[in-house]
């Protein structure tokens, strides 16, 4: 067997052409060299140059890390540098989410609340059909119309919505009973799309990387952002300004469509006004601070004119929860 292997004769890589093609690159300052994975990025997300990896995003970590610590107060600035710089990578690897990023992540969550049984989809085909109808043409009027928006009803008397980074809202058909007309209903859902226009999951989940929170060695891989991004979906409350954000890019939806912008406060009041206010409530700001915003907002000539203000035609759309 040796001596048949002596007489053979192996192809040597030329590598030397590659060599020059990467010296050339590197005079005309692009690193022409293979794609490889970041962290984050890994099992589906696109791939990011090693060029990048290896020489600018060390050093944004760097600039990253030295805003950390000159932001923290005195005792957080005893982090070491090795978990600072961790921080900061995470911070550039959520800054850097494209849509289709956010998107897939998104999809991944969506799967894990629902395999959980933390969130349980109705199998009521014509409601769902209804609800989407009205999500879709609220997601063409918003300043994210380019994503694909998911929209499910989820069988809980509880009055709840809430949505997760790339475009999946959930509502309740607690709530869904709890409105008197589409508009009122419509307003909701405007309001959950707004958080997923502004990027507020995305962001709230930037911050938590900046104290350090879902940090590991591997960095923000996407098994730990996807049980971040159900946590902050489930548990996590907005900002206020992401809130008020929400709320002011909602209203914005609702007036384009051609909906009765009324409708979101005066179903808000009635919410709050209720002898059980619901519990969501509680984690938002002040409910009388957020309807005095909105009464601002719209102009006094298109309070109450609009769509979606018939009860008999929402109860029929609805009859099935009735």
């Amino acid at each position: 067997m040796l001596s048949q292997l002596k007489g053979m004769s192996y192809p040597v890589p030329d590598v030397s052409a590659k060599a020059e093609r990467f010296r050339a690159s590197l005079r005309l300052g692009i690193a022409n060299v293979p794609y490889y994975n970041c962290s984050m990025f890994s099992s589906g997300f696109p791939p990011i140059r090693s060029f990048r990896r290896r020489i600018v995003y060390p050093i944004l970590s760097l600039v990253v890390a030295l805003g950390l610590v000159l932001g923290q107060p005195i005792g957080a600035q005893a982090l070491p540098w090795a978990e600072l710089i961790l921080r900061g990578v995470q911070v550039i690897q959520l800054a850097n989410l494209s849509d289709r990023q956010e998107v897939a992540l998104g999809s991944q969550i969506n799967e894990q609340i629902i395999r959980s049984g933390q969130a349980r989809i109705s199998r009521d085909r014509a409601l769902t059909a209804y609800i989407d109808e009205i999500g879709q043409r609220l997601a063409k009027a918003s300043t994210r119309p380019q994503i694909p928006y998911t929209f499910q009803v989820v069988d809980d008397n509880r009055i709840n919505a809430f949505a997760t980074m790339g475009g999946f809202v959930y509502i309740n058909t607690g709530l869904i009973k709890a409105a008197d007309n589409e508009a009122q209903l419509a307003s909701v859902i405007g309001h959950e799309i707004g958080h997923v226009a502004g990027r507020h999951a995305v962001n709230q989940m930037k911050e938590m990387a900046t104290i350090g929170l879902g940090a590991s060695a591997a960095g923000l891989n996407r098994s730990r952002a996807v049980a971040l991004g159900v946590e902050l979906a489930l548990r996590r409350p907005h900002s206020r300004n992401a809130e008020y954000e929400a709320d002011e890019l909602g209203l914005k939806m609702l007036m384009n469509v051609g909906y009765a912008p009324s409708a979101a406060p005066t179903f808000m009041q009635k919410l709050v006004s209720a002898s059980s206010p619901p519990t969501f409530l509680s984690t938002h700001p002040a409910a009388t601070d957020r309807i005095a915003r909105m009464n601002q907002q719209i102009p006094p000539d298109q309070r109450d004119t609009g769509i979606g203000l018939s009860t008999t035609a929402y109860r029929q759309r609805t009859s099935s929860l009735r």
